[in-house]
């Protein structure tokens, strides 16, 4: 029986959506609909009406019509719709409630500015954002030169607002530049052991990966020159995950490879704001006079990885391939996301904000390290510190890694590994601390150390 009333909506939708329902839990394919008559006589609705609702159904495929025969669930529609029955079968699928949840590159909620941001969004909504216009592809041109500023103050790039992109996140950036270089060249360099996300978004575009061994100074040049690669992917200020930086002298010698070899650098520097040791290392593309160096930079470990805002900066070279080739896409970080970030920026707020995240940061940092040192003490080594959002610590006594993960899951951790390849010949763990309260860090980290103790071989 089908329930129709006066309402606002009209008799025939009504009669359309409840035929359409019972179609996808009930009817199965072939199933006879009352004829258009018998309808209307049951309903002491118009014929109209059922036609209305009807055709409808019909031009959506749900329903066929027989010569002379009526009108019928359509034969095809099994293989379509997400029936009920099956959906009821299903189970939904398991969540896993951890509570201590170390994730090397989250923030506390705590951590936004979110009367700031709030006060700073209703200002553009209510002022700077025509929504009658398409918006500027790379990012709103504003927002770029504040960038621009920015990044030339702080991290010594340079660029010109045109140079920059404004991404959805740093996959989104990797993306733009593996579209870019693919008619340029089919192989990408990387560190060894290095951000998997990086492979990951190559190979979708069937790039062969080379992996370059990491050293005391970084990045091999020794195999870098041995290298047939056109485009290097490095971070030079701080490793991921090991923490060395590339000392300057090297950085000439990488410019001067890519110079002669005719290459691209991929430059991330992708945690330069949280440095709590040492001031900020100038960026590898702020040396560079050859329009060799591609400079990507993100928002996600200063501001807010929920945001998805990044960005690049591309050489000059490369500025009409982009121009001729991204000419469809918009950039994916929405307009009035851009025009707070914009104010945030040019008011000060920005370089404020900084200097509190990074103060707030370094006495977790700091607690998280001694918090380690005083639970496992000679049973780790810290392989990486001092900036970013965690800490990367490596057993150095044997560990059986099923009984600390199985441990840990039992204990509701969430543990982060970094490993090299699928045989795990370099296996470390990632400590983030970012999400925590301060006064969080001490008893997370011994509840982590009575499962790591549990786990050494004896």
């Amino acid at each position: 029986m089908y329930k129709l009333i006066n309402s606002s909506t009209p008799l025939y939708i009504q009669l359309y959506n409840q035929i359409k329902e019972k179609i996808e839990k009930e009817l199965s394919a072939g199933s006879k609909l009352p004829s258009i008559r018998k309808m209307a006589q049951d309903y002491q609705i118009s014929k109209n009406t059922v036609e209305s609702a009807y055709s409808q159904l019909f031009a959506e495929g749900y329903i066929e019509s027989r010569p002379q025969s009526g009108y019928f669930v359509s034969d095809e529609i099994e293989h379509y719709l997400p029936f009920n029955k099956s959906k009821k079968q299903s189970s939904p699928p398991e969540t896993s409630n951890f509570l201590y949840n170390f994730f090397p590159a989250q923030l506390h909620n705590n951590n936004f500015p979110n009367k700031l941001w709030t006060r700073l969004h209703n200002k553009v909504m209510n002022d700077t954002i025509d929504f009658g216009e398409y918006p500027d592809k790379q990012g709103e041109l504003s927002l770029r030169i504040q960038i621009s500023k920015y990044l030339s103050s702080s991290r010594g790039v340079q660029s010109t607002p045109e140079q920059i992109i404004v991404c959805s996140g740093f996959a989104d950036s990797m993306f733009i530049i593996a579209s870019l270089l693919k008619s340029f060249t089919s192989k990408l360099a990387i560190e060894f052991p290095g951000y998997n996300v990086v492979k990951q978004v190559f190979k979708q575009f069937d790039y062969s990966i080379e992996d370059i061994p990491i050293n005391s100074s970084g990045i091999s040049l020794r195999d870098i020159e041995k290298s047939q690669s056109k485009l290097l992917y490095v971070t030079p200020s701080h490793q991921y995950p090991t923490g060395v930086t590339i000392p300057i002298a090297n950085r000439f010698k990488l410019i001067q490879w890519a110079t002669q070899n005719n290459a691209y650098i991929i430059e991330d520097d992708y945690d330069s704001e949280l440095n709590y040791n040492n001031r900020p290392i100038p960026a590898l593309q702020g040396i560079n006079h050859n329009n060799c160096v591609i400079y990507t930079g993100t928002l996600s470990k200063s501001l807010s990885p929920a945001l998805r805002i990044s960005y690049l900066v591309l050489p000059t070279t490369l500025l009409k391939k982009y121009q001729d080739l991204f000419t469809f896409p918009f950039s994916g970080v929405p307009i009035d996301t851009q025009k707070t970030l914009e104010l945030f920026i040019k008011d000060g707020y920005w370089e404020k904000h900084i200097r509190k995240t990074r103060i707030l940061n370094k006495k977790k940092h700091n607690i998280m390290k001694e918090s380690l040192l005083f639970y496992l003490k000679d049973k780790i080594k810290i392989l990486r510190e001092g900036s970013g959002l965690s800490i990367v610590i490596v057993p150095i006594v044997k560990i059986n890694w099923k009984i600390l993960e199985k441990e840990a899951i039992n204990k509701k951790i969430k543990l982060y590994y970094i490993h090299s390849d699928s045989t795990a010949t370099f296996k470390a763990i990632c400590m983030g601390f970012g999400s925590f309260l301060e006064e969080e860090i001490p008893f997370s980290v011994e509840i982590f150390s009575k499962v790591f103790l549990l786990a050494i071989c004896k």
